[in-house]
Formats: structure tokens, sequence, C-alpha cells
């Protein structure tokens, strides 16, 4: 099984570095784990909405040229589907039976993801209605990831 995370913008913080590395090396007994970092468009202070959705656009335009035509795509946005750790993984036990061997997960910009990635997406996540940095945002979604192997594999993992 091949998982990729597909983010825009750079890590910066040193403490998030390490939490991810941490879980992509525990993660390397499940799959093959692919991070493509994007570059994020800058946004000025006071930027119109349609300088926002020009950017968005730009960083989607990206994404979409990063995402590949034989992944199941899930796009992180706030109105997604929110689902348990365990629902998390019987989807992706329910992918993995049905053939599908490569899951791309995108995560935007600090602008969310443009409407042609979320149209491209075969599915909607969300994780709260709250929202987190996007940076912060890889390290919790590679923590469910990796908890979601270990319930499929029904080994134990705390609570």
């Amino acid at each position: 099984m091949k998982v990729s995370l597909i983010c825009v913008g750079k890590l910066k913080e040193k403490y998030l570095t390490i939490g991810i590395d941490e879980y992509r090396k525990r993660l390397g007994r499940y799959c093959t784990l692919d991070i493509i970092e994007l570059p994020d468009e800058k946004t000025p202070d006071n930027a119109s909405h349609a300088m926002e959705e020009a950017i968005k656009k730009k960083e989607g335009d990206r994404i979409l040229r990063a995402l590949k035509d034989n992944s199941f795509c899930i796009a992180l946005v706030i109105k997604g589907n929110m689902i348990s750790s365990e629902e998390l993984a019987e989807q992706m036990e329910k992918l993995f039976v049905s053939g599908k061997s490569h899951i791309s997960l995108v995560i935007g910009g600090s602008l969310g993801l443009s409407q042609e990635v979320i149209e491209r997406a075969d599915y909607q996540l969300s994780f709260s209605k709250m929202t987190f940095p996007h940076q912060l945002m890889r390290l919790i979604l590679l923590e469910q990831i990796y908890r979601a192997y270990r319930i499929i594999n029904n080994e134990p993992y705390h609570k």
C-alpha cells in the first residue's frame, strides 16, 4: 500500500518535523509513505476574496498535478465527513480489499483547498469544525493513519 500526503507549504517548526519523522518511521512497516510538499502562495493581510480565490486556484493546480490518476484522493476540508478512528480504519481496509493500492491525502494551505481539488477528491474528511494550522494537521493526520493501521491489524494502541 502506498500513502501519499500532499501538503501545501513547508514545515518550519522543529517539533513538528520530529513528530512527523517518528510517525514516518512507525508507518514504514505498514505502507510506503510519500510526503509531497508543494509551495504555498503568500497571502497579503488584506487580500480581497478574489485574490484569495486566485491563490487557492494556483495552489490547487499544483495539488492536481501532484495527484496520480490511480490514487484514491481524500481531501481534508472543514465541511467534510467527521468519522471516528475506527471508521477511518474500516474505510482504509475496504479500499485495500477493493484493490486500491494508493491513497492520497490532501492538506491545503492557510486558505484551504480550491473547488477543483474538492471536486477531484473521492472523499472529503474533516477532523473538526475547528480550524487547525495546516502544518500541525500533517502530524495529526499521520498519527491517525498509524492508528488506523494498528486497528486494521488488531494491534494494541493507546486510546
